[in-house]
Order: C-alpha cells, then structure tokens, then sequence
C-alpha cells in the first residue's frame, strides 16, 4: 500500500504554459485550442487530433516528438509513456521530483484534455464483441487518473463545461485555482468510472450468465431535482445507456422540470399505455399506481372512458396515451387540473391547446416501450441493490386454463386479459375490475386481498353514481387478482361487485375452495399460471 509522500502543500494558483489534447470529438477543437495558443499555451497531440490543428495552422508538437517513440501497434502505444505521465504526475514543489523532471528532461504537462474512444457509441449502434474491444481507450483513461490523481498542479478536462470552466480561469487570470482543479478531477474520475462501467456492462452482454459478480451502473446526469419524494429529500435524474423508450429520453415541450414523484409517475404510466398497440388507449396515473385504464375508438374517447373510472384521484394525475393527441383530446385532458400529459407525439392544434396551461408539463417520445423488450430493473436497498428482468408477461387467450363449470364468452376473454394487464402494473395487492376495455375500479396496495377488491368495488360503484348510471360499472366485469386468492373471500366479494368472470394466477393450497365458490355463484374463472406482483 502506498504510503503518503512528505510533500510540501501546493499552490493554489497554478499557471497552464503547456496542454495535452487527444480528442475523438473534435466539436470546438480549433476555437478552444487557438484561445489557448493566443495565451501563450504550448499544444501537444497525436492522430487525428494533431493532424486537425495543423491543418488550421496552430504550431503543436506530436507526442512522439516528445516521447522519442513513434506510434506502434495500430496506435494502441503512443502516450503511455513516462515522458508523458512523468510530467503529468510529477508533485512539482517536491525536491525528488523536481530533479526527476530535470535529469529525464520531462517538460511538465498543466492541463490535459482529453475524450475517450467511442465505446458508447459503437455499443449503441450494435457493434460486435471485437468492434467493442477495439474501442476500449487504454491510453486516454490512463491520462485522465494520471491528471486527476495530481491536481494539485494539473487541470484536467473530459467534457465541455470543464474546458469551458478552464478557458474562463485562463482568460481571467492566466491559469487555475485549486477549487477548480478539485472540481475537474471529480468530474474525471466520474467519467472514467462511467466508462469502465459501461465496458463491463456491454462486454457482459455477450456472455449467458444473467448476474455477474460485481455490478456496474453508471449513468448521466440529466438534472438536478429541486427535491425528492418530499421537499427535505435531495435528488437527481441520471439517464442510463438502456435503449429503452422512456421518461428520461423524452422531449419536454412546454412546463417546468419534471418532479422526482412526476418522473415515478410518468414511468408507470408510459409503461402501462405501451401494453395496447392495435387500438387507442389512455391510462391515468396518481401515486403509481393506475386509477383509470381504457381503450377507445380514439385518443378522446379512450381518455373520457379512462377518467369516468375514478374522476376524484384522477386530479392532479398522469395522463399518458399511445397514439398522438389530436386538438378534441387536448381540449378534454385540459378540462381538469392535470400534472403531466405524454404521448408519442402532439398534433400542432393541440399544442396551443396545452399552451395555455402554463403549469401543464407536456411530453413526447416519439415511440412507445417495447412491454415484451427484455431488460433489467434496479432497485436500491439499505447496503444494497435488488435487481430483476422486466416483467415481460404478456397474455393470449390461449394461455388459459379454463377452472370452473361456466366457460367463458368472448366478451369475458377479452375483458379478463385486458383486467389482469392492467393488475400487473397496479402496485399488490391488487384487484381490477375491468368492462368493454375500460377499467371498472382498482383496488391496489392493500395488505390483503379481500380489502382490494371491496376498494376496487367502492370506486366502480362511486363513479356509476357520478356518471349517472343505474348500476355499478363493476356489474358485468371481469375481476382480475395479480397473484392468487388465498382464500374463497376475495373472490366472493367481487362476485358481489357485480363480477362474472375472475381471472388469476392460481396455485393457492385453497383452489379447490375457490373454484367451488367461482361455481356456486355461477362465475368463469381462468388460471394464468404467472404471477405479477409489482412492489
């Protein structure tokens, strides 16, 4: 273990007089290195880098000048050197290295800027395990710790708002301070770190093992929240390299930032409208859980549908649908306070619909999650992390086992598959009752599984009486329960909602008990064989 160097503290102002740049983004390049060359930096390069500001007629010396080493083995070698990382490293106020940098004649490097391969990039077009190796940086990563390990003396940039931080301490006074080396050597190793990560993560991909046994995860900074689950809660929202349609890759087109119970919500909410493809749907989404799921032969009718299952919760709610939304839906959606509408895409008349609803964040996607694309979840534990594939279930009438006497009509099909859909992103436990496409009421989070479906049965009668109607919108419906009924109870208070058809997963000690009750009350009940819990 390495012991700490009797060193002599630091400057806190160090001059920049010479930089190393090696860039596979070349995005300002010329601008920023003839800022510094106009102060008097002297410029050190390699490749591509050093070929670009020749060709703009700034003086800069190759690396190999420096070296006394030419590039080798296809690039591969070229700065991994001491008379590179000898004068990036070197503790300049300490007498030993002060007589190193003299007897080596190792010129002292005060900034390094530097990307790295473009690993992200060839791993999101799909490369191949040796395209993937082969834009592995060695040489770029080692410069980045080498630089942030010591800066103390160097400045070292990875992005754009470092290098902008260091031409504006230059302009100002010819050189940094220590708070801002500080500052750029966090954002260094958080970009190498990323990157390390992300090689293990897409290297991962090509083996069959579906855990490893250390987990990466890095991501992006997209914002930094005003506060959390409650105002005394910092946070943040970080983009992954995951190519999956989302919250975090959608565009806002009008209001504030999303909140982080806005961005959980929007999440659930998208997740769930993606499940329909082949007609219009709407869910609306309050505390994560669905409070109004529908299908229509339009955006409209199937927002109206999906709000006439719980108006009251769907205030100040998510509404999200699957296809875009035309100037009629705008106009609906706005009739009520709303927090966030999204969808694939906006219709212009729309658009000025929404405008006036300053408060309304409204987003687009342009597509819709794939619910049957494989992936993992993440979930952050006390010491820990749980994670799990994605709940890709996605039933088909045939998948069924039909338990009971009463088979079940088409109608009852339909509405079982479209009920137990919707129960498998309701938060357990969770009953839904659900009619011509449309949910009916929800039961969700309950300790138990005969306290949801009296909720779900409360909330179906609740809005047939706003709606006017004669009888529960539970009368009728197909009675979805996420995970089995334990006991015969559950499923007889459905049956006095008004259900006639109980889907589940089945599996319970009691299936006997529970098919003869489903019987006796002249029920159809089917057995999916898959459970869905969502915590």
């Amino acid at each position: 273990m390495p012991v700490k160097p009797d060193f002599p503290p630091a400057p806190d102002f160090v001059a920049i007089k010479t930089a190393l740049i090696s860039l596979s983004d070349k995005s300002g390049l010329i601008e920023i290195a003839q800022a510094l060359r106009a102060k008097g930096v002297k410029l050190i390069s390699t490749g591509g880098t050093k070929t670009a500001l020749e060709g703009a007629g700034l003086e800069v010396t190759d690396v190999s000048q420096v070296t006394g080493f030419p590039e080798m083995m296809d690039g591969r070698v070229k700065t991994l050197h001491p008379l590179i990382h000898g004068g990036i490293l070197a503790y300049r106020d300490a007498p030993s290295h002060a007589k190193a940098l003299d007897e080596h004649q190792i010129t002292p490097i005060d900034l390094v800027w530097i990307d790295l391969y473009p690993f992200e990039k060839v791993l999101a077009q799909g490369g191949d395990w040796d395209d993937l190796v082969e834009n592995i940086d060695i040489g770029g990563p080692a410069m980045i710790r080498s630089s942030a390990k010591n800066h103390a003396y160097v400045s070292v940039c990875v992005d754009s708002k470092g290098i902008d931080m260091i031409i504006e301490s230059l302009e100002k006074s010819g050189g940094t301070n220590a708070k801002t080396r500080k500052e750029l050597a966090l954002r260094a190793f958080g970009r190498t770190a990323a990157y390390d990560a992300l090689i293990c993560e897409g290297l991962n991909r090509f083996e069959s093992s579906d855990t490893h046994d250390r987990l990466t995860i890095s991501g992006q900074l997209i914002e930094t929240m005003r506060y959390g689950e409650n105002p005394h809660q910092k946070a943040a929202f970080y983009r992954t390299n995951e190519k999956r349609i989302g919250v975090a890759s959608a565009k806002l087109l009008q209001g504030k930032a999303l909140s982080y119970n806005n961005v959980c919500d929007t999440d659930a909410a998208l997740e769930l409208v993606a499940e329909w493809r082949d007609q219009p749907a709407c869910v609306i989404v309050k505390h994560a859980n669905p409070c109004g799921v529908a299908l229509g032969e339009d955006t409209l009718s199937a927002y109206r549908r999906a709000l006439a299952c719980d108006p009251v919760s769907a205030f100040g709610g998510i509404v999200a649908f699957n296809r875009p939304i035309d100037q009629k839906t705008a106009e609906a959606v706005v009739d009520i306070f709303t927090e966030v509408v999204i969808a694939p895409s906006v219709e212009p008349q729309a658009m000025a619909i929404f405008a006036a609803k300053k408060n309304l964040r409204l987003l687009t996607t342009d597509q819709l999650p794939d619910p049957q694309a494989e992936g993992w979840v993440y979930r952050s534990v006390a010491g820990g992390y749980l994670i799990q594939s994605r709940d890709t279930t996605r039933l088909r009438a045939e998948d069924l086992k039909i338990v009971t006497k009463r088979q079940p009509t088409p109608a009852e099909l339909e509405d079982m598959i479209f009920a137990f859909t919707v129960a498998k992103h309701v938060k357990s436990n969770a009953i839904v009752y659900a009619k011509n496409g449309q949910s009916a009421g929800i039961g969700a989070g309950q300790m138990n599984r005969k306290d949801s479906a009296r909720i779900a049965s409360i909330r179906a009668k609740e809005a047939s009486e706003a709606m006017g109607l004669p009888q529960s919108l539970a009368y009728g419906s197909a009675c979805a329960s996420e995970a089995f009924f334990p006991f015969a109870d559950g499923l007889l208070e459905a049956a006095s909602a008004g259900a006639t058809a109980i889907i589940q997963p089945g599996g319970s000690i009691k299936d006997a008990e529970v098919i003869e009750a489903a019987d006796d009350k002249g029920l159809t009940m089917a057995f999916t064989g898959v459970r869905v819990f969502k915590h």
